[in-house]
């Protein structure tokens, strides 16, 4: 499987004025792209190939006098360009079909100049290297000093070079991962884990263990709404104001960042010590739309899921996602009697058929592992018990006590 590797860059005045010709280059270029599906749709003539668009918007219009200074930068920053262009509309086309999962996508739109986020992509053949003293050496850039956080498992086959809404510059490795060698860093296990995921606690394992939840958008809030205020006091289009941008974007990158990383460390974790890992499917579209939306999004529940799929894959660990209206919070997973939904305040009550305290919680967390499969005794044998008969006053219909049904 690909992995990204990302390190930090810290490029000097000249490299970033090179780095900014090539965001501006390749920005004009995917605009163009668009440009010319637009105008072909307009007309009613077919969309241009590729190989057309190449040929005219990048090679005949560095010749012309108001596209030379596209070739101040390497072709293949110009030409990757050109790609993404092609695979935004792939994907659009594909999502208007419904041969694309996931949410609908739109037709590509033009990129601007004072979008916080800009990219240029390197390809093998555009000869980047790392120097012996350990830069990045990049086609018209020059060699950039790296911040190496940590070795390379592979030889890369391609480098991005990404400007985030802080002014931070990354290189985003793609790395071929080699899978016998993964499983050797991660021996197999014979543990498994159900898992429920919350805002109180962000993770309740089955065993009883509850992860607090960091709530770095939360305690980061003072801070935040202080940088707010004083960026929305600055006249618009002053340099004042964009360092005022800067601040406010630097506070929520650390917020992310740290979100990141707790998020890292907890997915490794339960990587390392589980051979197999039960998580539910949440909604976490739907439940952003609640009063509880600042919340959800600070959790980020959707990336930490994402990481678990992504490790369990590349480590030969096995994740099973039950559906998200299984009634886990319903359910007692000592005797699996189901007395209905629960208001939120609700953190523990007693089953009415066992009598067994249950604390909210860890009881999702067991229901997980068991509609997963995954519970199982020491001798084998599933936890959940076998259905046992009903009793003479539960046999009724429809809920009616055995004197009114005799009457």
């Amino acid at each position: 499987m690909q992995l990204r590797y990302a390190f930090r860059l810290y490029p000097d005045r000249v490299q970033r004025a090179a780095l900014a010709r090539a965001f501006g280059c390749a920005r004009v270029v995917f605009n163009d792209v668009v440009r010319a599906r637009l105008d072909a749709r307009a007309a009613g003539l077919p969309f241009p190939k590729a190989g057309e668009l190449s040929r005219r918007l990048i090679t005949e219009a560095k010749r012309s006098a108001a596209r030379s200074w596209l070739g101040e930068v390497s072709a293949v920053v110009l030409q990757q360009s050109l790609r993404d262009a092609e695979t935004a509309y792939r994907n659009f086309f594909a999502s208007i079909k419904g041969e694309r999962k996931g949410s609908r996508v739109g037709a590509p739109r033009f990129k601007s100049r004072k979008d916080a986020r800009q990219s240029i992509r390197f390809t093998a053949n555009a000869r980047w290297s790392v120097t012996g003293s350990g830069r990045l050496s990049l086609p018209k850039i020059g060699a950039v000093k790296v911040k190496w956080s940590r070795t390379l498992p592979s030889t890369p086959t391609s480098v991005t070079v990404i400007k985030d809404a802080a002014g931070r510059y990354f290189a985003s490795f793609v790395i071929d991962t080699n899978q016998d060698a993964d499983a050797t860093r991660m021996p197999d296990s014979d543990q498994s884990v159900g898992i429920d995921l919350g805002l109180t606690h962000f993770a309740i394992l089955d065993n009883g263990t509850k992860i607090d939840s960091p709530r770095f958008l939360r305690r980061a809030e003072k801070k935040l709404k202080k940088a707010q205020r004083a960026l929305s006091r600055k006249q618009k289009r002053s340099k004042n104001r964009e360092k005022a941008r800067l601040k406010v974007a630097r506070a929520h990158a650390q917020v992310a960042d740290a979100r990141r990383e707790f998020h890292h460390q907890l997915s490794t974790k339960l990587i390392r010590e589980n051979q197999a890992i039960a998580v539910e499917d949440l909604a976490v579209n739907g439940l952003a739309r609640t009063r509880l939306a600042k919340s959800v999004h600070d959790a980020g529940w959707a990336q930490f899921v994402a990481m678990l799929v992504y490790k369990a894959e590349r480590y030969g660990r096995t994740l099973i996602k039950i559906g998200r209206f299984e009634p886990t919070s319903q359910t007692c997973s000592n005797c699996g009697h189901r007395d209905g939904p629960k208001p939120l305040h609700v953190r523990e009550w007693t089953c009415p058929a066992c009598g067994a305290l249950l604390d909210r919680d860890i009881n999702s967390a067991r229901n997980v592992k068991q509609a997963a499969g995954l519970a199982v005794s020491a001798c084998g044998a599933p936890i959940r018990p076998e259905p046992v008969l009903a009793q003479r006053h539960e046999a009724g219909s429809h809920g009616y006590p055995p004197e009114v049904r005799a009457a």
